[in-house]
């Protein structure tokens, strides 16, 4: 911990050391504001192995060989895969809310809905009643109790939600449904346990027949009396009669902002200070059949207008509650950059033809609308209907997914390029087609790369775009892993594997313009994609080390990256150099992974500085490693495999670091002018339970 009482005594310095000061609250300040971000600070320890390694990194800190690095450079993806949203990130409690999931076709299945009682009590059908002309199936329960009377209980049906519904005790929770009735109503809405035994919440929804003979909304609070993650919500009644039940929701009140995002979810990704965001896909925005492919215009305006749609290559079905509108809404809320993706016409097995292409462009040209239109516009006006007057700030679209082998791709792609520059030549139009070793045969601001491939691999890619043309449109790296051959559900190989790679992104950032690692997010009862960054269940969460690699990288977007060269045995080691500003100081980052099984001293040259004045001093070393290189992060050991921070006390002069086997480490370096810097006893005083 610090010593606290070195504010007191900073503040009482005379005001000729007014320059000391100053740097001494930039070191703090820095520092304070990086440790809070873990429970723990404590060093990583150097595993004793009998032969040191000894690499050398030479970084020319001059303006004239270092480069800007893009503002946008390390950003999210977002695509509704392993029940990333539906059950996930979206707070949603109830799945299937709308009955639609059993198709068109009736009586279909409720799943997961489930009777609560017997045939000889209740009996229970969808048909096509609904008021809502976008999903017309409705569920209608028929009580049939006996003379005797329903069961106390009551009969009715229940929803488990995800894989059990996560209830907190004392918080709230907004049931909304819509109901219609021949008969009076006496509903109970309740939140229960998972097995119905015991009720957390519970409130009634009670009608006169003539107040439900139409369909009608009706909205519950419930405030919870205990906690169960596997719980589920039950609607019962003991009075006989005919009751029809559509859009049943229940919404944690608690979400970020009112907005429907699930909190603990959300403040992952924002840990990761994305300055973009890619949605909604991925093959989610393909399908494998184009009518099952996610259309923007079919998840737009009221959630229980929405009729929802079968993901047919990750096999669930969404609400898509977290729909067009929300996906912006999103990305305004992380502070990142909207990249929107829409289908090219292709799907996984089938295509339109170029000539028959216009109403997907048109399509594409009013989701921008939607999204930057005037308030008074047609579809700006649909947006500003839902909450939102103000444009979205959209400067990015991708045209399709991993679609440039097929057919018509850039028949296609050529016709959505021309409509859009021409109606909006601001934005930046991504390509699927590859540039990285030749150039494309059609224009593009970007293109799409991706890469999955085992953690050698990876490794040695971090070298790729060395040779490629620095004119012409720069990669958009939107999808990367090593994958799970490697991997398996997430270890530290991957991790060290995909830092490699990125350090070489980072460092050909000239033409490498956006970074994002795929899939984000896993619902540990749909592992359709491992490995993954994120890991969660209805009521936890863990990152995988993927997830905290890509933590080192939140200083970069924006910064500057210093020229540097690595010298020595150096084929498993990676290094880059960049400096940045943070609470009004200067500072340098050194990036370093060891994907070896040895211990390596890290020597750091520096020339180039403004002047023989300036100093630079170690501040603080962040560390990513484990015993073994095969640990894995788990709900059980959750911070088994996280970053580990510690000062960094070195005498003036020497930046030599040591890089513990298989561990990726950063050092941050303070920049400060030889006239103010003050000794370290002056300055502060630390002390750390190592």
């Amino acid at each position: 911990m610090f010593n606290l009482s070195l504010l007191h005594n900073l503040v009482m310095m005379d005001m000729k050391c007014s320059w000391k000061f100053l740097t001494s609250v930039c070191i703090l300040s820095f520092l304070l504001g990086s440790c809070s971000a873990y429970e723990n600070v404590c060093p990583v320890e150097a595993r004793e192995d009998a032969e040191k390694h000894y690499v050398t990194l030479q970084i020319d800190a001059s303006n004239a060989t270092s480069r800007p690095i893009p503002e946008t450079l390390f950003g999210i993806f977002f695509e509704e895969i392993n029940h990333a949203g539906a059950g996930g990130l979206w707070a949603e409690l109830v799945s299937n809310r709308g009955f639609e999931a059993g198709g068109q076709n009736t009586p279909s299945i409720i799943w997961p809905w489930s009777i609560i009682g017997d045939e000889s009590s209740i009996s229970v059908a969808t048909d096509r009643s609904s008021c809502f002309e976008r999903n017309k199936i409705a569920l209608r329960m028929e009580v049939l109790c006996n003379s005797n009377g329903c069961p106390s209980q009551g009969v009715g049906v229940y929803n488990p939600g995800y894989w059990g519904m996560n209830i907190e005790e004392g918080k709230k929770y907004k049931v909304t449904l819509y109901v219609r009735s021949t008969g009076d109503i006496d509903v109970s809405v309740s939140l229960t346990s998972s097995n119905g035994s015991l009720t957390l919440a519970s409130e009634k929804i009670t009608a006169l027949a003539s107040e439900v003979s139409n369909w009608t909304k009706k909205e519950v609070l419930l405030e919870a009396n205990g906690t169960d993650d596997g719980a589920r919500l039950q609607l019962t009644t003991t009075k006989n009669g005919s009751i029809w039940f559509d859009q049943v929701s229940a919404m944690p009140v608690d979400t970020y902002k009112g907005h429907g995002f699930r909190n603990d979810l959300f403040k992952m990704m924002v840990d990761l200070k994305p300055r973009f965001i890619r949605f909604p896909g991925g093959c989610f925005v393909e399908g494998d059949w184009l009518t099952n492919a996610f259309r923007w215009k079919e998840t737009v305006g009221g959630w229980e207008e929405r009729p929802g749609h079968f993901g047919d290559v990750w096999k669930y079905w969404t609400d898509d509650g977290l729909g067009h509108f929300e996906f912006f809404q999103l990305a305004e809320d992380l502070g990142a950059a909207p990249i929107w993706v829409f289908n090219s016409g292709n799907s996984h097995n089938d295509q339109v033809e170029t000539a028959s292409i216009m109403p997907f462009v048109q399509e594409a040209l009013d989701g921008i609308e939607f999204a930057r239109g005037d308030a008074n516009s047609t579809w700006g006006s649909v947006r500003a209907a839902m909450g939102h007057p103000k444009p979205f700030n959209l400067k990015y679209v991708a045209v399709g997914n991993e679609d440039c082998w097929r057919k018509y791709y850039k028949g296609n792609y050529i016709e959505f390029y021309n409509a859009i520059k021409k109606a909006y030549p601001d934005i930046k139009i991504i390509s699927n087609c590859d540039g990285s070793s030749q150039p494309l045969d059609h224009p593009a601001d970007y293109y799409d790369y991706h890469v999955y491939t085992l953690a050698n691999e990876l490794f040695s890619m971090s070298h790729m775009f060395d040779k490629t043309s620095r004119d012409g449109p720069k990669a958009f790296v939107s999808e990367y892993a090593v994958n799970r051959t490697d991997a398996n559900t997430g270890n530290l190989l991957a991790a060290l594997g995909e830092a490699g790679f990125l350090l070489g992104l980072e460092k050909n950032c000239d033409v490498v313009g956006m970074v994002s690692y795929a899939p984000l997010f896993v619902n540990t009862n749909d592992k359709n994609w491992i490995p993954d960054a994120i890991v969660f269940n209805s009521s936890h969460l863990y990152g995988t080390p993927s997830y905290w690699v890509q933590q080192f990288f939140t200083e970069s977007s924006g910064a500057t990256l210093l020229s540097s060269t690595l010298e020595g045995s150096s084929s498993y080691v990676e290094a880059s150099a960049i400096s940045f500003n943070a609470n009004g100081c200067d500072y340098m980052q050194i990036k370093a992974v060891n994907f070896a099984n040895v211990t390596v001293e890290l020597k750091v040259k520096m020339t180039g500085l403004e002047s023989s004045n300036t100093k630079v001093s170690a501040t603080k070393k962040k560390v990513l490693t484990s015993a073994n290189v095969m640990d894995e992060n788990s709900f059980t050991n959750p911070e088994m495999i996280v970053p580990q921070e510690s000062l960094l006390v070195m005498p003036e002069g020497d930046l030599t670091f040591v890089l513990p086997p298989y561990s990726f480490s950063s050092f941050d370096l303070l920049k400060e002018s030889a006239y103010t810097k003050m000794p370290l006893s002056d300055s502060y005083t630390m002390t750390s339970t190592m």
